[in-house]
């Protein structure tokens, strides 16, 4: 069966390698609000989810990607039978989408402002792999074993003191509506899986 987490992985490395040394291409597609606003360029949107600042930022992202997207793929082949595929392609791209809006809105008006990357999304992928199995244990720094459950609680929780605390150029509000918005996707698409959630504890 088609493994759309791989794909997904292979299609962001070929085109952030290729943008690393094409800074016309980084400029024509990152996630650029002054611009998209003025120009009406909303393809920026999406296109900024498959660029990455670095070979760091692209392996972090995409290894956490792969971590926890088969899971994902996994438990939606399970409750969303053939539309699956079809199903985690929309979850993956609209998150780009959605991790990104509230960025936009905040910085229309900010011509010094730029963001890029694929993390909203994943953020997207980790949280909604907890209603899957809350109780099971993340790792952190491969000691500390926290249920998925607490971990996403506490990762939500940075991510909004960070969005408003922080000044490391990342954009953490970006992780915590990415998060959101994964849970909130995969239980308007199958209401049912809040009960499966439920049962977990």
């Amino acid at each position: 069966m088609i493994n759309l987490t791989i794909i997904i992985i292979a299609v962001t490395a070929i085109i952030s390698i290729q943008a690393f040394s094409n800074h016309k291409m980084m400029n024509r597609f990152i996630l650029y609000p002054y611009q998209m606003e003025r120009e009406k360029q909303w393809f920026r949107f999406l296109s900024s989810g498959f660029l990455h600042a670095d070979w760091m930022h692209l392996i972090i992202n995409m290894f956490v990607l792969y971590s926890f997207g088969s899971i994902v793929e996994t438990y939606y082949d399970y409750f969303f039978g053939s539309a699956s595929k079809i199903i985690f392609l929309l979850l993956y791209l609209s998150s780009i989408v959605a991790a990104s809006a509230s960025s936009f809105y905040k910085n229309k008006d900010n011509p010094s402002y730029r963001s890029l990357g694929a993390s909203g999304a994943v953020s997207a992928i980790t949280t909604t792999s907890i209603l899957f199995a809350p109780m099971a244990k993340i790792y952190l720094y491969g000691i500390i074993g926290l249920p998925n459950i607490v971990a996403g609680v506490l990762y939500l929780i940075y991510s909004q003191y960070a969005s408003r605390n922080s000044n490391d150029n990342i954009n953490h509000e970006a992780h915590f509506y990415g998060a959101v918005y994964g849970v909130l996707f995969t239980l308007v698409a199958k209401p049912r899986i809040f009960l499966y959630f439920l049962n977990q504890f």
